[in-house]
């Protein structure tokens, strides 16, 4: 993978880092398409069984590299990386069947704020912030944000923070439910990797069936939710996990998880 984008995997868990600290990690075309295939290579990776996406310098990403998208302004390509770049990044975090944590360690901005929202995990530094900042460039929302912001925050707040972007800060990402664990600056990359690392250990076709039983859950019926939960139930009531779950239950010991 290229240097924007560092990938490690180690122990179950893949660790993706955003290198271009000097950039704020403002994603250029070489950036997006290494974190494109890091979290391509991750989701097909049988060894890996949770991801962690972080950053390194005082921002997780300000979202699109300006300096780079000026040139091409007026030309087919303006916006030709939402379809290239912008929807294969999110759909491969959410879409990934195992769990994906988000270590925001400061700033998250337009694309950047999406790719947070569409982990299933967000531990956040205490002095990080999160910003549309879509409208701000007369742009509408890409990167997913339509879809996850309003089932974050609701679909009120989620209108206002999108029609008049503002700086929102940890506390209160924490108070919208944006913030999943709130920590201090100093602690986040333990902690991240501590929540990531958990993930690795535990029982990964149950986080991936509930990855899907979440995101059908919020476009469908009531019945139609509970077939799928039957559905997915029935897949992970057949895995081995679940047997060694059971038994250490029953034996008051520690389940240790084969990811299968």
């Amino acid at each position: 993978m290229a240097d924007t984008v560092l990938y490690e995997v180690s122990d179950g868990l893949a660790t993706i880092t955003l290198n271009r600290p000097d950039a704020m990690n403002a994603m250029n075309t070489q950036a997006k398409i290494a974190l494109r295939d890091s979290l391509l290579a991750a989701a097909e990776d049988s060894a890996v069984r949770a991801v962690l996406l972080t950053a390194t310098g005082r921002a997780f990403c300000v979202g699109q590299d300006l300096k780079e998208h000026v040139a091409l302004i007026g030309t087919e390509h303006t916006m030709s990386t939402v379809k290239e770049h912008y929807n294969p990044i999110v759909r491969a975090i959410a879409g990934m069947p195992k769990p994906v944590v988000a270590g925001v360690n400061g700033v998250a901005a337009g694309a950047g704020f999406g790719f947070a929202l569409a982990a299933d995990y967000r531990v956040v530094a205490d002095t990080a912030s999160f910003n549309t900042s879509f409208a701000g460039v007369a742009l509408t929302a890409d990167s997913g944000v339509s879809w996850t912001l309003p089932r974050v925050v609701g679909p009120g707040r989620a209108a206002d923070l999108l029609f008049f972007p503002r700086s929102i800060k940890a506390a209160e990402a924490y108070e919208l439910g944006i913030a999943t664990r709130l920590v201090p600056a100093a602690d986040l990359a333990a902690e991240a990797r501590s929540v990531a690392r958990a993930f690795a250990e535990g029982p990964t076709l149950a986080y991936a069936a509930l990855k899907r039983s979440l995101a059908y859950g919020a476009c469908h019926t009531l019945d139609e939710a509970l077939d799928k939960e039957d559905e997915l139930q029935t897949l992970a009531g057949a895995s081995e996990d679940h047997g060694i779950a059971v038994r250490a239950f029953l034996a008051k010991e520690k389940p240790e998880y084969l990811g299968r």
